[in-house]
């Protein structure tokens, strides 16, 4: 005669170990999210300057004044690098 399988006591849950397994991922999720959670809180972020954006404006002046004297030879090379048109067969 035989026994019907679900009726015997099987091994408890944390006893297989692909359940522990599935359990560790979320795990280690959890407790990276809290330690980044510590590291962000941990100190402020200092500002990098009061002024920063009077010197960012500073900054795109200068930048305007080195394209305005690399002009020409921006221009140079885009002539350069142009295609001629083919001639016309008249």
């Amino acid at each position: 005669m035989q026994t019907d399988p679900s009726s015997e006591p099987g091994a408890p849950w944390w006893k297989f170990p692909l359940v522990w397994m599935v359990i560790a991922g979320p795990a280690i999720v959890v407790v990276a999210g809290f330690v980044t959670l510590w590291l962000a809180l941990r100190a402020s972020d200092p500002l990098v300057a009061g002024d920063y954006y009077r010197r960012g404006m500073e900054i795109n002046k200068t930048l305007a004044e080195r394209d305005k004297a690399l002009m020409p030879a921006v221009q140079g090379r885009n002539h350069a690098a142009t295609p001629v048109p083919a001639p016309t067969g008249r």
